[in-house]
């Protein structure tokens, strides 16, 4: 076979690997690909929805929904578990299996995604990650199981909900189409979408299985232009409350009495906005994100902020991503008085705004800095690379209120005041037997953590077959 042959058959069958991955009624969070052709259509005016709130539903952006079954079966491996992730870089283990079987009926969709993992990063050798249950009722989607989810605007990190930690089980709700108000008192929101969710947190914490609830909120007044707020809350667990009132308390924001034992939650809010728009044949987009650990006068206070822009090009033929974007989880850093050991972290749930293990929004955990620049190429035929380069600033306050209180399971918090370049890239590609992905990551020193040093360079590789 010649080597254009073997491009084409490999174009072919990362196509048809591309398809499976869409099989859900969704476009799921960590497809860089995908996001960047919806991102595109977006700022330019040729997709007039929100697009800031993953997984965004099929149906909102018309992608067509693959009837029937689909299955894959996975093989990855990786010599170190990363500590920094981005949208399209998950988390890996020293090695896993994972097969997962699909089906869309129409008027629900079901997926079912066993994994076998060796030498747990997280003391979970069986998993059933991305598999869920879910039901359409007119324009609402009601759904259980654990999926990936991204809020916000930023491809290194959200502040509020991302995929750096595994996705908890649960339950959740929301629109199918992000179809704008008819009444004229409302629909100068234009599109808009609404997500909330329930999700079971695991036993081993400093308060045993606790919920987290979130809710978020997107619209889009005028073309090119996203604005999300969202809210989540850790409350109830072993010893503590779960009542309605509690419920109602952490909903409203009634927090931070000075006995912490009427403390009903840990809380979280979150404001983002998104500007993108055409410039000739490519697009420019500039965007924010800011979260308050705490409230104060019915708004955030003890803020953490993101700010970032991202671009198109289309050079050498296909089609380019660049982004340029920087975070600050020190609370008030930015705009007023350090205040180190506030975010992601509480005095009754001090286990904090964590699950097994990794921070549940922004990668870099809490009273930490990144500025990374990064991009993405899209060669064509589901194949890509893309590399960043980041500095990262880790306080590692010794003094922090986190509990680790499973020995078995690696907690990705700094440990120590450190700052370091980081430098990663991966190339994905198919071939006549699947897809396969090689990503790797040098860090100038070793990152010392609460739970241990990791090494300094890792590298992963993963193999996928659709069928």
């Amino acid at each position: 076979m010649t080597l254009k042959h073997w491009a084409l058959v490999g174009g072919a069958v990362a196509c048809l690997a591309a398809g499976f991955v869409s099989a859900a009624p969704w476009v799921s969070a960590g497809d860089a690909a995908a996001r960047h052709k919806l991102q595109k259509r977006a700022d330019s005016g040729q997709l007039n929805r929100t697009v800031t709130t993953w997984p965004v539903m099929k149906d909102s952006v018309g992608v067509s929904r693959q009837a029937g079954p689909k299955y894959r079966l996975s093989v990855s491996g990786s010599t170190e578990n990363w500590f920094i992730n981005s949208y399209s870089d998950n988390s890996s283990e020293e090695g896993q299996v994972r097969l997962t079987a699909e089906y869309d009926g129409g008027w629900w969709a079901a997926g079912m995604s066993p994994a076998v993992v060796a030498s747990p990063g997280d003391d979970d050798a069986f998993r059933l990650d991305q598999s869920y249950l879910t039901v359409f009722a007119g324009n609402w989607v009601l759904g259980a199981g654990a999926i990936d989810r991204w809020w916000g605007p930023g491809w290194q990190n959200s502040l509020i909900l991302s995929n750096n930690a595994r996705p908890a089980p649960g339950l959740w709700l929301n629109r199918n189409e992000a179809q704008p108000f008819e009444t004229p008192l409302l629909s100068w929101l234009g599109p808009w979408q609404l997500t909330a969710m329930v999700s079971q947190l695991e036993s081993d914490r400093a308060v045993a299985d606790p919920l987290l609830v979130g809710f978020r909120g997107t619209f889009r007044p005028i073309d090119g232009l996203d604005i999300g707020l969202a809210r989540t809350f850790i409350f109830g667990g072993d010893g503590r409350s779960s009542s309605l009132s509690t419920f109602w308390d952490a909903f409203i924001g009634n927090d931070n009495p000075r006995d912490s034992s009427e403390d009903p939650s840990n809380q979280l809010g979150a404001v983002d906005v998104r500007y993108g728009f055409e410039i000739g044949e490519q697009t420019l987009a500039l965007y924010g994100q800011m979260m308050g650990e705490d409230e104060a006068g019915g708004f955030p206070a003890r803020k953490s902020w993101l700010f970032g822009l991202d671009a198109t090009t289309s050079l050498w033929g296909r089609e380019q991503r660049w982004f340029l974007e920087g975070t600050d989880t020190l609370a008030d850093n930015l705009f007023g008085s350090p205040m180190p050991d506030i975010s992601y972290e509480h005095r009754v749930y001090r286990t904090g705004y964590r699950y097994k293990g990794r921070n549940m929004a922004a990668t870099i955990d809490s009273d930490s800095q990144i500025v990374t620049l990064g991009y993405f190429d899209f060669l064509g035929g589901g194949n890509s690379v893309g590399a960043s380069v980041s500095w990262v600033d880790f306080t590692g306050n010794p003094e922090s209120r986190v509990t680790t209180p499973n020995p078995a399971v690696t907690y990705f918090v700094p440990a120590r005041d450190q700052s370091i370049m980081l430098y990663t890239g991966f190339w994905e590609f198919g071939t006549p037997y699947g897809t396969v992905r090689i990503a790797g990551q040098i860090a100038e020193d070793k990152i010392a953590l609460h739970s241990g040093e990791l090494d300094q360079w890792s590298l992963f590789a993963r193999w996928s077959y659709g069928f």
